[in-house]
């Protein structure tokens, strides 16, 4: 899909694998911080193509990327959520917005808000009820983007470990459908 003869969207499947693989590696090396994925656990004996294509092959998931002006520059998955039990709220059939990543090139040219807008389209279509998603709480930017784009925070954290291993907390957002 083309959204205004610029960005244009591609829904991968599991033979995509090199084109997420290229782009998630770009992602982790540039913004390591964002993740809980690290980049060395996706070299070396994990940089392998069977475990690119169970990534793209999570069933119920829809993977996407996008291309700037030709250049691909951002991603995205929605995925079934299945967060932390203890959230309160989540209801059957809830998606969890995850793995969003936008090229440095193509940050505030509409990247992020084409690939947010086409997993809730993509979520309303299987009528989830809400899209889901944790944040790191210093990513200001982040939030922004997610606020901007009807997400809520709902005054949850959740824990997780930044790429060096050392413990982080992540707010928790909910977008109605």
């Amino acid at each position: 899909m083309t959204r205004g003869g610029v960005i244009a969207l591609r829904a991968l499947t599991p033979d995509d694998w090199s084109v997420w693989r290229s782009l998630r590696l770009t992602a982790l090396a540039e913004s390591p911080g964002a993740f809980g994925s690290r980049l060395a656990d996706w070299l070396g004996d994990g940089d392998r193509e069977d475990r690119w294509r169970a990534r793209l092959s999570i069933p119920g998931s829809r993977n996407v990327v996008a291309a700037l002006r030709g250049e691909p520059s951002g991603m995205a998955s929605g995925v079934p959520f299945t967060g932390p039990a203890r959230l309160a709220g989540v209801e059957p059939g809830a998606v969890e917005l995850i793995s969003l990543w936008v090229a440095p090139s193509a940050r505030g040219h509409g990247v992020a808000d084409a690939l947010i807008e086409d997993i809730a389209v993509w979520a309303a279509g299987l009528r989830s009820p809400a899209i889901w998603l944790s944040v790191r709480e210093d990513n200001a930017r982040a939030i922004a983007l997610y606020r901007r784009r009807g997400f809520e925070a709902t005054g949850e954290r959740v824990p997780d470990k930044d790429h060096t291993g050392a413990a982080v907390e992540e707010q928790v957002f909910r977008r109605p459908l």
